[in-house]
């Protein structure tokens, strides 16, 4: 575990989009796991498990009604420009991340972040594989419209923000 917490807190940072949620998100995915120990037959999934069950409590968190304190700063995705006049991605990409849906956010970051298949994210999100196309498929189109990607999958060279 203490080799890889900081790789399953930067995961679960991706699909909740906040520093504290994506720790508790984290310890609470782990608890998960050690209670399920018996269960595991390969101790070596034990990784796997633990980030299948992240990505479900994610989504499962996002659809609570009360979702405890709200930012009332600036809540719209705007580019963040430097004194040198470059865009903060890191930032960017975590504003717009944080604009999707939770179904939406948790599929791009388990297709482009963790690099996993179609199939292996419809078992994860017990959820078949269409409706993986059908939401990646929206939350690109998201960031699409809000100009944060141009229709061929690039960087647009310059950034209008993003509304939810």
């Amino acid at each position: 575990m203490a080799d890889r917490y900081g790789a399953l807190v930067r995961t679960a940072f991706l699909l909740t989009a906040d520093r504290g949620h994506a720790e508790d998100l984290a310890q609470a995915s782990l608890i998960r796991t050690f209670q399920a120990w018996g269960r595991l037959h390969d101790t070596a999934a034990a990784e796997t498990y633990t980030r299948t069950v992240m990505a479900r409590l994610a989504i499962r968190w996002g659809r609570r009604r009360w979702r405890a304190e709200q930012a009332t700063a600036h809540l719209d995705c705007v580019a963040v420009i430097d004194a040198a006049g470059t865009v903060d991605d890191a930032d960017l990409v975590m504003r717009c991340l944080a604009a999707l849906p939770g179904p939406q956010r948790a599929v791009l970051v388990l297709r482009y972040f963790e690099h996993r298949s179609e199939a292996e994210i419809a078992t994860i999100l017990r959820c078949s594989p269409g409706t993986v196309k059908s939401r990646s498929a929206r939350a690109l189109a998201a960031l699409r419209s809000a100009g944060f990607l141009n229709e061929d999958g690039s960087e647009p060279s310059t950034y209008r923000g993003v509304s939810p």
